[in-house]
């Protein structure tokens, strides 16, 4: 089964927007992040996390690949940027399909660069840049 849904928000809105997008995923454990260099992504991650009450400083793993980030409630959610690897191998390399079943919430950026090791049940969030200050949002709830 697959539920969409598609809208648009200012970046002034964007913590309504990440609300949103929260209580579209009902539970998904796997978020895929798609969009052109500088769309949001991760601010829209750091949102999201919001969400989630973490207490760490939310910032992109572009070098490190992997972050992770401590809920008040002591849950684990992992944050993940594809964007510098070559090969899904090197996704392998740091234990990400571990991560993807470890029924930990894992918030993925550039998730095309690793297709086959992504669980078929996630939400895939795509974002589109309108202008300086609107995106337009499209989910695809996977299950």
């Amino acid at each position: 089964m697959m539920s969409k849904l598609t809208f648009e928000y200012a970046l002034p809105d964007i913590q309504q927007a990440a609300y949103k997008i929260a209580r579209f995923a009902a539970g998904a454990r796997i978020w895929t992040f798609e969009g052109e260099m500088a769309a949001g992504k991760t601010t829209l991650i750091k949102h999201i996390c919001r969400n989630f009450e973490v207490k760490d400083t939310v910032t992109s793993p572009t070098f490190s690949l992997v972050n992770e980030y401590e809920t008040i409630n002591n849950e684990a959610i992992y944050h993940f940027d594809f964007y510098r690897i070559r090969h899904e191998i090197e996704a392998l390399e740091i234990g990400a399909d571990e991560y993807f079943h470890s029924n930990s919430i894992c918030l993925v950026e550039w998730p095309t660069k690793v297709p086959s090791i992504l669980p078929k049940n996630r939400i895939e969030i795509n974002l589109e840049v309108l202008n300086d200050n609107k995106r337009k949002v499209f989910l695809l709830l996977k299950d």
